[in-house]
Formats: C-alpha cells, structure tokens, sequence
C-alpha cells in the first residue's frame, strides 16, 4: 500500500508552505485522497512525481536535511531550489552556481560559508532571496 502524507508533511518534503500546497490540490496540480472526515492525504509517490517534474533529486538520493545552524522556518517564496553546478573559491570568497529549472543563479558567498554548508558539484541546495526590491539605474546620457 502507498504511503500517504498529511498536507503539512508532504508541503515540507516540497519545500513550500502549507497554504500554497493547499492551493495546488484546489487548482487540481497536485492530486490527493480524502479520508473517511474529509481530509485530504497525498500518495507519497505524488510528491516525488513532483519534485522530478520541478528537477529536484528523489527521497532516495536526498540525505538528511536537519544540519544544526541553518534557518529552515521561511516562506516558499523566499527560496529558491536547485542543483549546485559549480562552486569556486578565490581566496576568502566564493562563487556559487544553482541551476534552478532551466535558470542558473550565480551567489557571491564565504568560502567559510561553503566549507559549513559542504556545498559541492550536483548537491541539492537553497538560495534564500534577502530583498525583493529591484532597483534600475539610468546610464546618464
């Protein structure tokens, strides 16, 4: 028998908040079965449906995700899932490319930042976006 998950579980395996998982099984993104009181429970095989069609490794081949020190409380929105393409350290910094969907985000980050974090060709990592605010410039003419 499939395993199933409560909306709260599976929104955590996804990476994104309960409201927003609520809102995908109402807009028939995700499907789910209810249970004898009416709530709703997702096959554990459909949340690994979805987070390969998002790109994003299988529970198989994730490792534990509780490293002591990281802030793992924050809105989905704020995030930014993806692979680590290249990681590469000129003295006290570092440059870090995630390859999000077909996007790539590049970070300018510590090197003592990425020997905490183990970051590494192929690994599973998260940006955090600080500041939604965009601000263009015009070059004087």
């Amino acid at each position: 028998m499939a395993t199933l998950l409560t909306v709260r579980r599976a929104a955590d395996r996804m990476g994104v908040g309960y409201s927003t998982f609520k809102q995908w099984i109402y807009k028939g993104t995700i499907r789910t079965v209810r249970t004898g009181g009416g709530h709703h429970r997702v096959p554990e095989s459909e949340v690994e449906r979805m987070l390969a069609s998002q790109g994003k490794l299988p529970r198989a081949a994730r490792r534990s995700t509780a490293t002591p020190g990281v802030l793992v409380a924050l809105s989905g929105r704020n995030q930014l899932r993806g692979i680590v393409e290249e990681v590469r350290v000129d003295g006290l910094l570092a440059q870090v490319r995630l390859r999000i969907g077909d996007q790539q985000l590049t970070a300018v980050i510590t090197r003592d930042g990425v020997e905490a974090l183990k970051l590494k060709r192929g690994h599973p990592a998260v940006a955090v976006i600080k500041a939604t605010e965009v601000m263009i410039a015009r070059e004087p003419e």
